[in-house]
């Protein structure tokens, strides 16, 4: 079983930038589980954590990951033709489960999961050491009155996601539900699109000024240092996921490419 403290807050340690601005900004790397090669999975893991991130959001492969641009969507079709499964990503989450110590979290759709058996998929991330789950189309209402219970039972957390366009009362009611952080998507398109193309610092300083339960981490379009610099300055951290996911579909050298490019983040 995954460390109790790691699962309730794989956040902790950090302040909210409205009682202090000068705290650390954590880094959270996606990829997609199967991709370049099916038991790649592993190596990544292995190079997120030694090059410096603090959390890995890993993608659980899907046939129609709508919130998904088309990069992460190609990632998804090759890791299915790769032949990754559910059941094989918790093989190998076991088999290096006692060498990653930053928090793992899934992140998929509601159906796969379905299928698999919430309850028993539940209970195998606790046993491959993954410390929270992230499902956008899993409707809070069913959510609230179907599978928390499960999740508590297993000692997992749960992230929902908002928008620009969430109003405050719904940001507070989701951020109720969530444990760990809450997933402040930077606009309302799909992952991979540009941060230079919205203006996050009104909608990211109306967070803060929430005094919201979980810390907050703001995801799609990070692309680089400055992005990360810019997306963080009213948030607990960022989520890089379609520039990492890139690296590794070019395949050559991805591994050399993808620890230089989180230290570059990170340093």
């Amino acid at each position: 079983m995954t460390d109790q403290n790691n699962i309730q807050h794989p956040t902790s340690g950090i302040q909210h930038p409205a009682s202090n601005t000068q705290y650390h900004k954590k880094l959270n790397i996606y990829f997609t589980a199967g991709v370049p090669e099916l038991e790649d999975t592993t190596e990544i893991l292995k190079i997120i954590q030694s090059s410096g991130a603090e959390m890995v959001e890993i993608g659980m492969p899907y046939s129609d990951p709508v919130a998904d641009g088309p990069v992460i969507q190609k990632a998804h079709e090759l890791a299915l033709k790769n032949g990754m499964t559910i059941a094989k990503l918790f093989e190998q989450l076991k088999s290096v489960k006692a060498e990653i110590k930053i928090p793992i979290i899934l992140m998929g759709y509601i159906n796969p999961v379905l299928s698999f058996g919430f309850e028993n998929f539940c209970r195998e991330c606790a046993e491959s050491g993954v410390s929270g789950l992230i499902i956008p189309d899993l409707p809070p209402i069913e959510f609230e009155k179907n599978y928390r219970p499960i999740l508590e039972k297993h000692h997992l957390n749960f992230s929902f996601l908002v928008t620009p366009e969430t109003s405050d009362e719904r940001i507070r009611y989701l951020d109720s539900l969530s444990s760990g952080f809450l997933y402040a998507v930077s606009s309302s398109s799909t992952t991979g699109s540009s941060v230079k193309e919205i203006d996050n610092e009104k909608y990211l300083r109306n967070l803060s000024d929430l005094k919201l339960k979980n810390p907050v981490m703001i995801g799609f379009g990070i692309q680089s240092k400055d992005d990360f610099r810019k997306v963080t300055e009213y948030s607990d951290g960022g989520i890089i996921g379609t520039a990492f996911v890139k690296i590794l579909l070019e395949k050559e050298n991805w591994k050399e490419n993808a620890t230089n490019f989180i230290q570059s983040i990170v340093n």
